[in-house]
């Protein structure tokens, strides 16, 4: 899936769920560890004006919520 990034943390509990969601349906895009760059969270808050993951970004369009984010991956993929 191209122009699509998935923001986490790595020991969030909503991360968790949509990360093992993707890897049990083969589902890639580029991930980004908010922690492992300050850059990271700052491109976060540009993006969706807050600081909440997991957060994908739909080619500049932000959607939260684990739930929503994997909703998203059924019907798109």
């Amino acid at each position: 899936m191209e122009n699509i990034k998935l923001y986490y943390m790595e020991r969030c509990p909503f991360c968790i769920k949509v990360r093992k969601f993707m890897e049990e349906n083969g589902i890639e895009v580029e991930m980004v560890d908010i922690n492992a760059d300050p850059k990271n969270k700052e491109n976060l808050v540009t993006l969706g004006g807050k600081v909440q993951v997991p957060c994908l970004d739909l080619n500049g369009t932000a959607l939260y919520e684990s739930g929503d984010i994997i909703q998203w991956f059924k019907d798109n993929k």
